[in-house]
């Protein structure tokens, strides 16, 4: 990975503007405009919260650790937690022809960063979760 910015913090609410402006300012620095880099922002933040909400479910709360940079002409940020399992990129997206009444409560914010960022990927490694969030710098998602 070439330009790799790094940073740590506690996984917790307090910690998600800051990892938000990291992130942005890693992205501006890329060339992105304001308004990717909003859908950036709306990506990450579903993303941080669940994990500071659901990762450690009542233990002592831990650290999140995000990575960004250029990776093969791509925008890369990776977002890594030793909290549970978490697949969201195996996560069934919502029935959106369902009436409101009709749809579960919940799902909804995985299937926005699915359709935000270019490509999606996870992993568990090493007692981690490590979730790689890919937005193209020149292409369309397909």
């Amino acid at each position: 990975m070439q330009q790799r910015s790094h940073r740590i913090w506690p996984a917790r609410l307090e910690s998600l503007y800051d990892a938000l402006s990291f992130v942005s300012s890693c992205a501006r620095s890329q060339g992105f405009g304001p308004e990717r880099i909003g859908e950036i922002e709306i990506a990450l933040e579903e993303v941080l919260v669940n994990i500071f909400k659901y990762a450690y479910e009542g233990k002592e709360k831990e650290e999140v650790e995000i990575s960004c940079g250029e990776d093969d002409g791509n925008f890369m940020i990776e977002i890594a937690d030793s909290g549970i399992p978490f697949n969201m990129v195996a996560a069934t997206d919502p029935d959106l022809t369902a009436g409101i009444e009709e749809r579960p409560i919940g799902g909804l914010g995985i299937f926005f960063v699915k359709q935000l960022m270019s490509e999606v990927r996870y992993r568990r490694e090493g007692g981690r979760n490590r979730l790689t969030l890919v937005v193209f710098k020149n292409r369309e998602k397909v």
